[in-house]
């Protein structure tokens, strides 16, 4: 599970979009100031770049995986779908680190198989066939 100190990984471009959003409400004398709070945190814990190329699967990354029952591949970022939502570049599926999938398989690498409980209480067994860098 994530916690409020823990990096959160996003793009330049996310990163650029979220100071110009502070900036421009800092402006404002009757701004949200939760909005303002909130902000400030994600820019403070932002981890920007690259993720190193070395098969782990962790925020930044782009991740295949196969799900053993039926042999279909999904494909998708994992990041926080909040975050990432600000950059038109990401044109894939935002999978989160929290989500039942994301929790799974993050801290893993390429060729782990996993099983992990869908909210409605499935039991899923993935392949995790590719982690790569995003960008």
């Amino acid at each position: 599970m994530s916690n409020v100190t823990d990096p959160v990984w996003m793009t330049p471009a996310t990163l650029a979009s979220l100071e110009e959003e502070l900036a421009e409400l800092v402006s404002q004398p009757d701004a949200d100031q939760a909005r303002v709070i909130e902000l400030r945190e994600l820019i403070r814990r932002a981890e920007v770049g690259p993720k190193p190329d070395d098969g782990l699967v962790e925020p930044g990354m782009i991740v295949s995986v196969r799900f053993e029952a039926d042999g279909s591949v999904e494909k998708f970022l994992l990041g926080s779908r909040d975050v990432v939502r600000n950059d038109a570049a990401v044109d894939l599926d935002v999978y989160s680190p929290t989500s039942p999938l994301g929790a799974a398989i993050s801290g893993r690498y390429v060729g782990d198989a996993v099983t992990y409980a869908t909210p409605s209480g499935t039991k899923l067994q993935v392949m995790i066939l590719e982690a790569h860098p995003f960008g």
